[in-house]
Formats: structure tokens, C-alpha cells, sequence
């Protein structure tokens, strides 16, 4: 079974934000249909199955995306736990995998790794790096702007695609194949 994790805040205030960029993938994901909703109260976010694959949104706030992800892992079990994050230090639609690491300042990612350790699989989606002058947390609370908005779809259909591969394969495949692409020019 493999879990993949689109990490994100809930809530319409944060919707078309940078930091929702894992929400917006898994939405993506599940537009193909064919999952089915598996509840959400004792997973303290909403989880969806096909076969041996689970989508899960953490609805904990970003903060405490872990305590989401453990809930899940302690029921599931799965062999392999891939989360999607937002990434400011890589250029608005570059994409980069990486198995474990550290959290870098992400508090979603501190939060996972916490409770369930660092050894995840990691899809690391650019946002853009945050302009001079600005605090991290409030660019990625920042919506996309107009300019981004219209290569966002781009570079979730590019994610897509990549994620969907990444579920058949290997990790370092796969790394070699879309790692570091920029989507948009």
C-alpha cells in the first residue's frame, strides 16, 4: 500500500495559496475518479482509496501535518509514505524528489518528521523563491499572483504526471526522468 500526502492548509482563506500546492496536486489525483472517500474524523484529514492507493489532505493545519499522516500510518500500515510540499528554495514549477533529509524550515515537513521520522519520499514542487524583504511564512500564505495562476495548471499537470509515475517506479527513476524540470518558461 502506498500513502501519498498532499500537504496543505485547510479552509477557503488558504485555498489558492503557495503552500497548498500538495492540496492542489491530490485534487488533481482524484479527478481521475475512481477513489472512494474512506472518512476523515480518525484520520484527522480527508482520505481516499483505489486498490492499494490512499490520498490524503491533512486537515491539522500545516504545523501539525504529522499527527494526520501517523493516524493514517498506525491504521494503513503502508509500504511507502510520499509527501507533497511546496518548496521556496527551488523556482516556480521545478519539481525534485528525494528520499528522507531534513526539513529544511518546512514545519509541515518538522511535524512529520517527529512523529514518523525522516525516511519518507519526498516530491518537492518550486513555488517561486520569496522576494527580498518578505518573511517566508507570509509568502507561502501568499495567493499565487495572476502570472502564476495561469502556469499553475501547467505545473500541476506536469506534477501529475510525474506523481502517477512515481507510484509504478522507483524513486531514483524517477528522479533521473522529471527531477528539476522547470514547467513553465
Amino acid at each position: 500500500m502506498i500513502l501519498l500526502v498532499g500537504l496543505g492548509n485547510p479552509g477557503e482563506k488558504y485555498s489558492h495559496t503557495r503552500h497548498n500546492v500538495g492540496f492542489m496536486l491530490i485534487d488533481a489525483l482524484l479527478s481521475n475518479g475512481g477513489f472512494s472517500d474512506v472518512g476523515g474524523a480518525k484520520f484527522q484529514g480527508e482520505l481516499y482509496k483505489k486498490g492499494s492507493l490512499l490520498l490524503l489532505k491533512p486537515q491539522t493545519f500545516m504545523n501539525l501535518s504529522g499527527n494526520s499522516i501517523k493516524a493514517v500510518c498506525d491504521f494503513y500500515k503502508p509500504d511507502r509514505v510520499i509527501v507533497i510540499h511546496d518548496d521556496i528554495d527551488l523556482p516556480l514549477g521545478a519539481i525534485k524528489f528525494k528520499l528522507g533529509g531534513s526539513a529544511g524550515g518546512h514545519n509541515g515537513l518538522k511535524s512529520i518528521d517527529n512523529l514518523i521520522g525522516t525516511e519518507y519520499e519526498r516530491v518537492r514542487i518550486g513555488v517561486g523563491k520569496k522576494p527580498e524583504g518578505w518573511d517566508a511564512a507570509n509568502f507561502v500564505l501568499a495567493k499565487f499572483g495572476d502570472d502564476d495562476t495561469e502556469k499553475l495548471s501547467q505545473i500541476l499537470e506536469y506534477a501529475k504526471k510525474a506523481v502517477n509515475e512515481l507510484i509504478r517506479s522507483d524513486i531514483d527513476e524517477i528522479s533521473q526522468k522529471f527531477t528539476i524540470k522547470k514547467v513553465t518558461q
